[in-house]
């Protein structure tokens, strides 16, 4: 086992040769040498003067959010002695699994190749290149014909690879346990019980207020968005990310969570971060790539026909053929046993609060490789889609039995229905605005568990009616159309988080 101190002395070394190379680090340094110039700074006094310096005109409080943000974003330290496959996946049957994943969808793509006789990436024509640099900013308008390209995968054919995962050295043959007998998930990860969940989710308690839920509070709900309002300003003014993702936990104001989340995520949109982007599009403008004409499927079958997203189109071709080719997202699968996606969760949301395409695309990129791509992999992570299903299953089977057994029963497991709603983040079924609600939470505890809960929760929610289905097709009615037929759905958040953990 890794002592304490030495886990924290391993991630102060990693944190700090992550810095070394970053634009923050020559900032500082530059600072630091026109300090030398000033007359309060004394040679007899230089390092405390310097670093008065620095803390006074703001630089060590952004120091503080840069170191903040790695650790948010590091694995558990390790043993120094562990091999660098330990470190991204502890458990070598799910680094079995991932991999196996990966060369199914990388299979699916060059057949795709191969049937429709195209490579997987080429470089543009001249005049193609002319053409989609003119219509970049009106790219929804065009119509490419689509018809010959198919999905790489559904969320079905996911949680199918979910439910056949096992453990080889875990024995449970002989009498199969409670949750082993009922769920579609086998694989004996340690998920957090009701006592955890309720110490963790503490700020979601009825004596604390919460923005967009108009019951959750003692005191008057625009007195509580008032004095929410006012504390928000004044974080936003210390520019302190610690403070921020704690304030985001009772929700963010809507005029003040853009620079909420940006300042949780440490996005400063800084001149370099704007021609990092402009690099990214060139790279689009010179090459054509197989997932590109995947990425424009995706848009037109989702946000294209969606009533809140359809307006955002050209922004998300922008920001999703960008992504897939910036190679700097490589560096943070350096602690993941994934690799960079193959889907994508839909960054339409995020349209609402950023309209500069380059910070849009910062804030995308950096949700993505904090969250959401651990729903499109396979990890033993508390926050990683396989722990989310089973505690999804353990927290209805403890709270729920007769609607979990009576679902299981008619073949309608609860999993088979939840499923999409997690491995999407809630994003097409929540309305954006209890979507956005949503996400300040998961920004706020850093953890993506809440989708889980909120997912058991809309069972409990519903349970009335389920207990009277006889079939799947009757109850994914029920539960999907507790979306459309719930108008506000955060109103009742916190009844129904309350309620599953009773």
């Amino acid at each position: 086992m890794l002592d304490p101190d030495r886990g924290l002395s391993l991630t102060i070394a990693r944190v700090v040769q992550r810095l070394q190379g970053s634009s923050l680090h020559s900032q500082l340094e530059r600072q630091a040498r026109v300090s030398l110039h000033k007359p309060e700074i004394k040679l007899e006094s230089l390092k405390e003067d310097i670093k008065d310096f620095l803390k006074t005109s703001g630089w060590e409080k952004k120091l503080q959010n840069a170191v903040y943000s790695e650790l948010n974003m590091f694995p558990f330290p390790c043993h120094p002695a562990a091999p660098p496959e330990h470190i991204k996946e502890p458990l070598a049957y799910m680094r079995k699994a991932q991999g196996s994943w990966e060369k199914r969808i990388l299979k699916s793509l060059n057949s795709m190749c191969t049937e429709l006789n195209i490579p997987l990436a080429q470089k543009r024509p001249v005049n193609e290149q002319k053409e989609l640099l003119n219509k970049w900013n009106e790219m929804g308008t065009d119509e490419p014909d689509l018809s010959l390209f198919r999905p790489v995968y559904a969320p079905k054919d996911f949680l199918e690879v979910l439910m056949n995962l096992r453990n080889p050295n875990y024995e449970n043959g002989e009498q199969p346990s409670f949750r082993n007998h009922l769920g579609l998930i086998q694989v004996p990860l340690k998920v957090k019980d009701i006592p955890e969940l309720k110490e963790d989710f503490s700020e979601l308690g009825l004596n604390i207020g919460q923005l967009g839920i108009d019951d959750s509070a003692q005191v008057p709900p625009e007195f509580f968005e008032n004095e929410h309002v006012r504390v928000g300003q004044k974080v936003l003014a210390e520019q302190d990310s610690a403070a921020a993702q704690q304030y985001v936990r009772q929700g963010c104001p809507t005029a003040l969570r853009a620079d909420l989340w940006a300042l949780i995520l440490n996005i400063s949109n800084q001149p370099e971060d704007i021609l990092y982007y402009e690099q990214l599009k060139s790279n689009v403008i010179q090459h054509d790539l197989l997932v590109d004409s995947l990425i424009y499927k995706d848009v037109k079958l989702t946000a294209s026909n969606d009533d809140y997203y359809f307006v955002f189109e050209d922004y998300l071709y922008q920001v999703l053929l960008c992504f897939s080719r910036d190679t700097s997202v490589l560096e943070h699968f350096a602690y993941s046993s994934a690799t960079p996606p193959k889907s994508y969760i839909r960054v339409a949301p995020l349209c609402f609060l950023y309209h500069e395409p380059s910070k849009l695309y910062q804030i995308f990129r950096e949700m993505y490789v904090r969250f959401f791509f651990r729903l499109h992999s396979i990890s033993s992570h508390p926050s990683g889609i396989v722990s989310l299903c089973l505690l999804f299953e353990t927290l209805l089977q403890t709270h729920l039995p007769q609607l979990f057994y009576h679902l299981r029963e008619i073949g309608a497991q609860p999993l088979r229905i939840s499923f999409k709603w997690m491995v999407r983040a809630f994003s097409g079924y929540l309305a954006t605005d209890q979507l956005l609600l949503l996400w300040d939470r998961i920004l706020g505890y850093n953890s993506l568990e809440i989708l889980a809960v909120l997912a058991a929760a809309v069972f409990a929610f519903r349970a009335v009616n389920l207990m009277e289905v006889t079939s799947l097709a009757a109850a994914e009615i029920y539960g999907d159309g507790f979306f459309f037929q719930t108008l506000r759905v955060c109103d009742h958040f916190l009844w129904l988080f309350l309620n599953i953990l009773s």
